[in-house]
């Protein structure tokens, strides 16, 4: 494990292992010691840390398995440049990912969390809060990135009656936009539109950045953002700058351009912003089949076959 790992989970990890198989993680964030942690390693599983080309260099190494889906941290030209197979758990983690966006849209929605946080601190805002509080039925909710986790959600908003828009590289077949009760919007027009906006694309060379000032002052007026995807994708002093202002009602972010989140990042501390330690796609239920699907596809590398075909990057 390239990421420190607690003693627990790091158990419950190894007992799911193949015999003979040995495990062990990172002392730390820091790239020497999770570069330390890879010599003599023929694979290596990563969650949220940097794989850097020196690291895709080890020598022995043959494939680094992401846990989760994005991998716009891992270095795969240097993995193809030095044969290190590179596979993710594609779409394992949208419920959960889908469900945490749904969730910080209601809580967003209506004021929860401030209204938490005002009668532990014991106050009693009631009219100010409700007054600011909207309903989620009936809204228009743009989804940016109809993949595993923006379907997941389409679907589960179709249970509050919204009228649901989605932007992506290209447009859907009919029959997917139909089954989803989804239109296709080009991204200006689902900003301009939408009463929610939530992020659920990767982070590549075209999404860095795309929710910055210019495309957030297209965002209807009161509108709320809601980020579950990458941290690069939205330019965070804008975003801030467009709660401070009022033009936003909300926003919720579960990811950061860095993480974990230092000190001075401009969104912590806003008192309409809720922000989450990345954790949007882990949850108990899910950690047993993530492992031995990824122990099944590093299985498959050792011996010298394919690994499940929609997990493989490189």
């Amino acid at each position: 494990m390239l990421d420190p790992v607690p003693a627990e989970r790091l158990e419950r990890i190894r007992a799911l292992l193949p015999a003979g198989w040995q495990l062990s993680s990172a002392a730390s964030r820091e790239p020497q010691d999770q570069a330390s942690s890879l010599k003599g390693a023929d694979c290596a599983i990563v969650s949220d840390v940097t794989v850097t080309a020196e690291m895709m260099a080890t020598p022995g190494l043959r494939a680094i398995h992401k846990w989760g889906v994005g991998y716009d941290a891992i270095d795969c030209e240097a993995a193809r440049a030095h044969g290190v197979r590179v596979m993710r758990t594609t779409g394992s983690n949208a419920i959960a990912v889908a469900e945490t966006t749904l969730g910080m849209i209601l809580a967003l929605n209506r004021n929860l969390v401030r209204g938490h946080a005002a009668v532990a601190q014991g106050r009693w805002p009631k009219a100010e809060l409700g007054a600011s509080s909207m309903r989620l039925t009936g809204k228009t909710v743009g989804i940016v990135g109809l993949g595993f986790i923006g379907k997941a959600l389409a679907r589960l908003l179709a249970g509050f009656d919204c009228r649901i828009l989605y932007t992506a590289r290209a447009p859907k077949e009919p029959q997917i936009e139909a089954d989803l009760g989804v239109t296709y919007a080009p991204l200006k027009e689902l900003l301009a539109q939408a009463d929610v906006v939530t992020l659920n694309c990767a982070l590549t060379d075209e999404t860095r950045g795309i929710i910055n000032r210019e495309t957030l002052a297209l965002m209807k007026p009161g509108s709320l953002l809601v980020n579950a995807a990458r941290g690069g994708i939205v330019v965070e002093k804008d975003l801030a700058d467009a709660l401070k202002s009022g033009h936003l009602r909300g926003a919720a972010s579960d990811v950061f351009a860095r993480e974990p989140v230092e000190d001075g990042n401009p969104l912590v501390g806003l008192e309409t912003a809720i922000n989450t330690p990345h954790l949007a796609a882990v949850s108990a239920d899910t950690f047993e089949p993530t492992v031995n699907r990824m122990i099944d596809n590093l299985v498959a590398v050792l011996e010298g076959r394919e690994p499940r075909p929609g997990d493989v990057v490189v």
